[in-house]
């Protein structure tokens, strides 16, 4: 008769800021359990993060299968402070003087690629 071995290594690590990552990549447990919430196979999950393992994948939402009301805290903990965050950065002035310099400089690129494009499209 075959014995099971009732443990199977977790592939999750916690970094030094408290977010949950795959063990060997810089991928999250949000962003697998995210995918999956949208439907996305383990397969699905691979191609859309080919550093992962399809068993380092399948391990992560068995592990959130299990453990869902701990995963579901963590995750709304992540993004309370991913919120706090975006709050801070549009509150500070230097950023939104960057930003609206950023969105000047686009907007200037593209329209010279307009303007190119129609110069072209006349030749």
């Amino acid at each position: 008769m075959v014995g099971l071995e009732e443990t199977i290594s977790m592939p999750l690590v916690v970094t030094e800021q408290g977010t949950i990552r795959i063990k060997g990549s810089r991928v999250n447990l949000d962003s697998i359990i995210h995918h999956f919430k949208l439907g996305a196979t383990a397969e699905q999950i691979v191609q859309s993060f080919p550093s992962l393992s399809l068993c380092d994948v399948y391990s992560s939402i068995a592990y959130y299968r299990t453990h869902r009301q701990e995963i579901e805290e963590y995750l709304k903990e992540q993004e309370t402070a991913a919120d706090a965050v975006q709050e801070q950065l549009e509150s500070n002035p230097d950023y939104q003087a960057e930003i609206a310099e950023l969105r000047s400089r686009i907007l200037g690129r593209w329209t010279a690629a307009q303007e190119n494009g129609n110069e072209a499209a006349m030749e």
